[in-house]
């Protein structure tokens, strides 16, 4: 191995030049830990876990929407690109629900538990959802425009900010359960 110092202002450059027998040798010994590198990969990583979307698992997708499903246990069950404007689904339990893209105006969500759900892009409009859980809800891209909400609680659910101003201009009441304020529950401002 030859090593060369060459000298830049007041910097030091020391390079080194690998020749000849040293040059053989690590060539066949970087092709061996590459391989190495591959296999132990291969080797111990998890096998890959398919994700699919939810709409292409079907699983858990409610079949049968019904225009009266007051009451009924629906938690962890999944809402996608639904029609349920109008329909009744006071006092259900809807934890952990997937409602995604679905059209919920007009319906009746009174005293419904949504806790924990998540409703990406989903219309709310007009619907009932007076003393309704939406605590640790997701909501992003959902739609509230003239949402009965008096009671609702909201505790740390995400909701876009235009929307959140929205429900703040009509928050009223405490929800029946939790106590808590919808206007607290929404972070509004006094």
């Amino acid at each position: 191995m030859a090593i060369s110092r060459r000298s830049a202002g007041s910097c030091h450059n020391v390079s080194a030049q690998i020749t000849g027998p040293m040059r053989a040798l690590l060539r066949p010994v970087s092709l061996v830990a590459a391989i190495l590198v591959v296999v132990s990969t291969l080797l111990w990583t998890n096998s890959a876990q398919a994700i699919t979307a939810p709409e292409l698992r079907g699983q858990r997708a409610v079949q049968e929407i019904t225009a009266d499903m007051h009451g009924l246990d629906l938690k962890e069950k999944e809402f996608l690109k639904a029609d349920l404007r109008e329909v009744n689904l006071s006092d259900t339990d809807l934890r952990g629900a997937v409602i995604n893209t679905s059209q919920l105006q007009g319906a009746d969500l009174r005293g419904a538990d949504l806790s924990n759900v998540v409703g990406f892009a989903s219309r709310f409009d007009g619907a009932d959802l007076r003393g309704a859980t939406f605590t640790n809800a997701m909501l992003m891209q959902s739609r509230f425009a003239d949402a009965r909400i008096e009671g609702a609680d909201f505790t740390d659910a995400v909701l876009d900010l235009p929307q959140q101003k929205l429900l703040c201009a009509t928050a009223a009441g405490e929800h029946p359960v939790s106590g808590v304020s919808t206007r607290e529950s929404l972070g509004c401002r006094p």
